[in-house]
């Protein structure tokens, strides 16, 4: 009998599961700890899977979102046609069995972000846990480039023009480069990279093996980088996975080009475009002004200790 991450693979290669929740991508971004998946069958069928980063620390186990890794939660199996109160029951009995499934596993602590797809969170509200609204933004179209640059502000059209004349796009620097690159790029700012260039190479490597992923420069005359993207997709979305920006650089539009180049790399292998969106309020500002949706998602957590919940009920106060 096939284990349940072996049934997962199977069904990741024949069912239409997003990016973040593929079990090629956990392989590579659970580089610390390790990954298992909660399957919901009936009659043999996989009708939800819930994926999920399982780290141990000093004993005690903690399912947190892997870096680099925009959500992952439950995906489920939608019948065809499914009228609304259907799904709504079906959510509901979904939900209840993967939260016994959370219980049983003796978690100490547990956080996940859910895709926007997953937009009933009921059913965890009920059994006690908590949740916390964030927002990427999302251009839902490329069909049409001259519509989408029609829609970026005024000041994000004059940008890519002025950088057009002075930045050309470079699509062969190696993972490795834009490690070093982006680690300048914040050393330059007295800030550290977050994020091991082992990870880095990992997502690469995988990405790039199954033709869904790149990374996008923007090089100057003498071939200095100004800026440099690593966009990741499937057929349904693109996302844009890590951005470095040089600040010696950061008025010249090279950042604005970048995203641009980005889009128009990605438009015809994929429908839609995540900035993967931030809570810093002048990063969601530049979002919104390349004419993208504010598009909302769930982080949904629980604390299975008591004495974590009132130290984390500490830190919230201080």
């Amino acid at each position: 009998m096939l284990k349940s991450k072996e049934k997962y693979r199977e069904w990741c290669c024949h069912e239409d599961v997003p990016l973040f929740l593929q079990s090629w991508w956990m392989d590579a971004v659970c580089i610390k700890g390790e990954w298992d998946v909660f399957l919901y069958e009936k009659n043999g069928e996989i009708l939800a899977a819930m994926p999920f980063h399982l780290r141990k620390k000093v004993g005690l186990k903690f399912i947190i979102e892997p870096q680099l890794t925009q959500y992952s939660g439950i995906w489920i199996k939608y019948p065809e046609n499914c009228a609304f109160h259907k799904r709504a029951l079906l959510e509901k009995e979904i939900c209840f069995y993967f939260i016994e499934k959370l219980k049983n596993i003796g978690c100490f602590f547990y956080q996940q972000t859910f895709s926007p797809r997953f937009t009933n969170w009921l059913p965890f509200y009920w059994k006690g846990f908590r949740q916390t609204t964030r927002y990427t933004y999302r251009i839902n179209d490329l069909s049409n480039l001259d519509k989408c640059f029609e829609n970026f502000s005024y000041a994000k059209q004059k940008h890519i023009k002025k950088a057009n004349d002075d930045l050309q796009i470079d699509l062969s620097i190696s993972a490795d480069e834009f490690y070093d690159f982006h680690r300048e790029c914040l050393g330059q700012k007295n800030a550290t990279i977050e994020y091991s260039q082992e990870l880095l190479l990992s997502i690469y490597d995988e990405s790039a093996k199954r033709e869904q992923g790149k990374i996008i420069a923007l090089k100057d005359k003498n071939k200095i980088i100004h800026s440099a993207l690593f966009v990741v997709w499937d057929k349904n979305c693109a996302y844009a996975l890590i951005s470095a920006i040089n600040p010696q650089f950061k008025s010249d539009g090279a950042s604005t080009k970048m995203f641009w180049e980005a889009i128009k790399f990605v438009s015809d292998k994929t429908e839609v475009f995540d900035f993967e969106g931030s809570m810093i309020e002048g990063v969601a500002q530049s979002f919104q002004q390349f004419g993208a949706e504010q598009v909302p998602y769930f982080c949904i957590s629980k604390s299975y200790s008591r004495i974590f919940t009132v130290l984390q009920w500490i830190k919230q106060k201080n």
